[in-house]
């Protein structure tokens, strides 16, 4: 009996042996058959490789079920392998909305419930129409602006910047001097690589100014420790004021969060008018707002144009209006590109192709339109300059001249418009006699003003009753602009304060010279100066004698009984 206990204690032991064994090759096979898998991995042929969008669920009857759950190790299912295939994911579909795409790439605390951003959501949800207006202004530059700022990894809320600083006006200029959707000051400008001369400011550049733009904030986002409210507060007012701020809430004791700093009223302001607006853009319907709808597609392409060309005729080759040549270009101060760089424009997509071969076509001494000029007795640069809408810089770098000195009888070759002067209607000059004919109320008195030697803004809005920022606004000047003697300024004054002055109301009228006619003879006619007829018309100032036929532009006091 004691015999047989023990031969079956023996024979449990030898089978438990037997399965361990088992188990232990089963797992090495596995492991075996998983390196040769991977030993047997190659990239995919492009020629073989399917896409499949789903795979179909696979319906198991209860038989089949039966069978599977019965079958043991023996039981072998050969499966047919499938070479080269690659099962694709669907990638995710693209927006078709812009303003999609901006709440997909928010990064800020939205959270947030201040008294100074309950203002600032009352204010944009009241006016829905403004929120339209600068969504169609922009609609031009948020495509790339939103792209360069999801590749530099900034939120895009900073895409709503540029209705803070400038409602999306790629020409506003503040009475600080800061220009551009961007609103750079000059020094800023300056230390971010955008020149700003006659012919161009690159503070109003689109890609320009907008990579700055980028290249400012990411440098304030580091140097405030990753603190987006404090770089933006920053990008408003300097770095070193909300460093001082914070420096001072830390000597006393006090949180030094955007909220609790000790700001510049702008400032203050600053930050939540851009929180405002991004909570309003992500979820418009809890405020009653439908945003205008914007394409998330590139509007523009850019063309390199290899050189100086006429804006006229840019516009005339892309088949656009000149006024969407300078909105789409708005850093280019004058008729024509610089000859300096960018030489570069932004195309609307579906121009360009057409544009890029009719460019290729143009010899590049007619890109844009030369005068010969011989110089008279009693010429000098800057007077040429002037009866030619250009700089003595200009004249000086196009005909190879180191000093300011020329002669009698010399000749120079001066670029000039193309088209009329006045059909550049968003060139700088343009802009600003549209600006100062436009009367701040109607009723208001307009007066010419000529600067005089030792004049300030401060001096001149004085003398006027009114102030200096008021006056610089009226002129679209900055309060540190420089004052040069002759600049035209015009007042606009309250009826009771002029006794002498008349009330203003200018119509441009284009008269064409009949036989018989003088420049002295029109002004008469017309109740202007000469003076005002050459300053209006450069091109027929400059000559001696009119001819019939040409056509000067005339600035008619129509109130005034002209």
């Amino acid at each position: 009996m004691t015999y047989k206990l023990l031969w079956v204690c023996l024979t449990s032991l030898l089978l438990t042996a037997c399965q361990t064994v088992s188990k232990v090759d089963t797992s090495n096979a596995s492991d075996t058959l998983d390196a040769t898998e991977e030993a047997q991995v190659v990239e995919a042929n492009p020629e073989h490789i399917g896409i499949i969008d789903t795979v179909p669920t696979v319906d198991v009857d209860e038989a089949t079920a039966e069978e599977l759950a019965a079958a043991t190790d023996e039981d072998v299912v050969e499966v047919e392998a499938v070479d080269d295939v690659v099962i694709v994911a669907n990638e995710p579909k693209e927006p078709e909305d812009i303003w999609d795409r901006v709440r997909a790439g928010y990064q800020l605390n939205l959270d947030i419930d201040r008294p100074r951003l309950s203002s600032q959501l009352r204010w944009y949800s009241s006016h829905p129409r403004y929120l339209d207006r600068v969504s169609k202004r922009g609609e031009r530059y948020l495509y790339y602006i939103v792209d360069e700022l999801e590749k530099a990894g900034i939120p895009t809320e900073i895409a709503l910047l540029p209705i803070v600083e400038s409602g999306f006006d790629p020409f506003g200029y503040s009475h600080g001097r800061a220009s551009g959707p961007w609103q750079f000051i000059p020094s800023t400008g300056q230390m971010y690589g955008l020149d700003q001369t006659w012919w161009y400011d690159g503070r109003r550049d689109i890609i320009g100014s907008t990579q700055a733009a980028i290249a400012y904030l990411t440098r304030l986002h580091k140097m405030f420790d990753g603190n987006w409210l404090h770089a933006l507060a920053s990008y408003n007012s300097g770095e070193g004021t909300v460093m001082r701020a914070i420096r001072k809430n830390k000597r006393a004791g006090k949180p030094i969060d955007f909220w609790s700093l000790d700001l510049p009223r702008e400032t203050r302001a600053y930050v939540p008018k851009l929180i405002a607006l991004a909570k309003i853009i992500k979820h418009p319907e809890k405020y009653n707002y439908e945003t205008y709808f914007i394409p998330n597609k590139p509007y523009f392409d850019v063309v390199n144009i290899g050189g100086q060309l006429d804006l006229a005729q840019a516009a005339q080759m892309a088949d656009i209006s000149i006024d969407e040549v300078y909105l789409l270009n708005p850093g280019f101060n004058q008729w024509a590109t610089s000859p300096e760089g960018p030489h570069r424009l932004l195309i609307p997509v579906s121009k360009a192709k057409d544009f890029r071969t009719k460019l290729a076509e143009i010899p590049n001494k007619e890109r844009v339109t030369w005068v010969r000029y011989t110089v008279k007795a009693g010429d000098n640069l800057l007077l040429v300059a002037k009866q030619h809408n250009t700089t003595v810089n200009v004249l000086q770098s196009v005909n190879k001249i180191s000093s300011s000195l020329i002669r009698v009888g010399q000749e120079l070759m001066i670029p000039v418009a193309g088209n009329d002067i006045e059909s550049y209607t968003l060139s700088s000059h343009q802009r600003l006699l549209a600006k100062q004919s436009r009367a701040p109320n109607r009723n208001k008195i307009k007066i010419n003003y000529t600067v005089n030697s030792g004049d300030s803004l401060w001096l001149i809005a004085n003398k006027y009753g009114t102030t200096s920022k008021t006056l610089a606004r009226w002129n679209g000047m900055g309060l540190g602009d420089p004052l040069m003697p002759g600049k035209k300024l015009v007042v606009w004054l309250e009826p009771k304060k002029s006794q002498t002055a008349q009330r203003s109301v200018m119509k441009k009228v284009v008269y064409t010279i009949r036989s018989g006619d003088s420049l002295a003879k029109v002004a008469n006619k017309f109740k202007v100066s000469v003076n005002d007829i050459r300053g209006w018309n450069p091109k027929v100032g400059s000559k001696k004698y009119v001819q019939p036929g040409d056509r000067v532009t005339l600035m008619i006091n129509v109130v005034a009984g002209n």
